[in-house]
């Protein structure tokens, strides 16, 4: 049989095996043996059909093979170290995935080795600057950025350098897709290469679906992102070395400040870290549904015009009941008491 899987790096033998899980169904993983799930008379006949039960190095051969697949992603292992096959549309697209990616840190390393983006980067530092240019060189400590597309190009250089750290916050939560077009890849990068990546976003960002999905996405992929639900301040910080702040964080259009000056980064670093615990994990996509206590606080928002009539209705203390609201109120992403009923509404959380 030829190996049609060797282009995605699938060796003969390895296909073979797949190929035999798939008829059989599934495999045991501590004998190296697969199993069809049929009677045991049936199972004998198709060993006698197939050839002898393999001796101990063959079936020490099975599990090596069985342990590859799993590693490749064309098996899944269960209960009771039974190994089953991955449907062939997954399987295959696992492995393209995966020969994408080794591909890409390829080209990567060997675009390092070769010092291309450097080179390329000395074009722009060894060039002529036109009257009042204001872009960063290299020794500069503050400069200022005007405008969107020089602040990109700066973002850009300073992540493709970044070895261990990316902080980032996202005041208003929300990300148009344009942006988020553009920093798919450039985080997606920083992940790969091991780089620690760590996102504040407003509480905006639980009402905004494609936001939540994104950054749900980079979570998946090791990155680290929590929910402010306090303002807080816009800032890049890459190896704790060189931030970006705007320079009107009314309007960040207008461009933003380099800063490399050790002492003003490292004040940056400090305020991140505030912010990063004082706001909390993203939820996961899977949000467990109010307890009957927290049903009941809801229904209270309609029903009590005061949190002492709430609270005694309910029959706990006034501050058990402001603290279950205040909780509530979070997972909601709420502004308000008001928001926070019409959002349980729409989330089937009052009937």
């Amino acid at each position: 049989m030829s190996n049609l899987l060797s282009f995605l790096g699938v060796t003969e033998e390895e296909e073979e095996a797949y190929r035999a899980l798939l008829r059989r169904g599934s495999a045991s993983a501590a004998s190296g043996r697969q199993e069809t799930g049929a009677p045991h008379g049936e199972r004998r006949g198709a060993e006698a059909a197939d050839g002898p039960r393999p001796g101990a190095g063959a079936a020490e051969a099975g599990r090596e093979v069985l342990e590859r697949l799993l590693v490749l992603g064309l098996a899944t292992g269960g209960a009771h170290g039974v190994i089953r096959a991955v449907p062939p549309a997954r399987a295959v697209d696992a492995l393209v995935e995966s020969r994408l990616r080794t591909l890409r840190e390829e080209l990567e390393t060997e675009a390092t080795r070769r010092s291309v983006i450097e080179s390329l980067f000395m074009e722009c530092w060894t060039a002529v600057p036109p009257p009042h240019d204001d872009q960063a060189g290299e020794g500069q400590m503050i400069a200022q950025l005007h405008g969107i597309d020089a602040v990109r190009e700066a973002i850009d250089e300073l992540t493709f350098f970044a070895r261990t750290e990316d902080l980032t916050t996202e005041p208003t939560g929300v990300l148009a897709e344009e942006s988020i077009a553009v920093s798919h890849p450039i985080n997606m990068r920083l992940l790969r290469r091991g780089v620690r990546l760590r996102t504040i976003m407003g509480a905006a960002i639980l009402q905004d679906e494609p936001t939540l999905t994104y950054m749900r996405e980079l979570v998946s992929h090791g990155a680290e992102v929590r929910v402010s639900h306090q303002p807080i301040e816009r800032v890049i910080i890459v190896d704790r070395s060189a931030a970006l702040t705007p320079i009107d964080p009314a309007h960040t259009a207008r461009g933003a400040l380099l800063v490399r000056e050790p002492g003003l980064v490292a004040t940056l670093v400090t305020l991140f870290e505030r912010m990063w615990e004082a706001a909390e994990e993203l939820p996961s996509e899977e949000v467990d549904l109010p307890s009957d206590v927290e049903r009941d606080i809801l229904a209270m928002l309609r029903e009590a015009d005061k949190d002492e009539t709430a609270a005694r209705q309910l029959g706990m203390s006034v501050r058990t009941y402001r603290k279950h609201l205040a909780a509530l109120m979070r997972r909601l992403g709420a502004a308000n008491r008001v928001e926070a009923a019409l959002l349980a509404h729409e989330k089937g959380w009052l009937g």
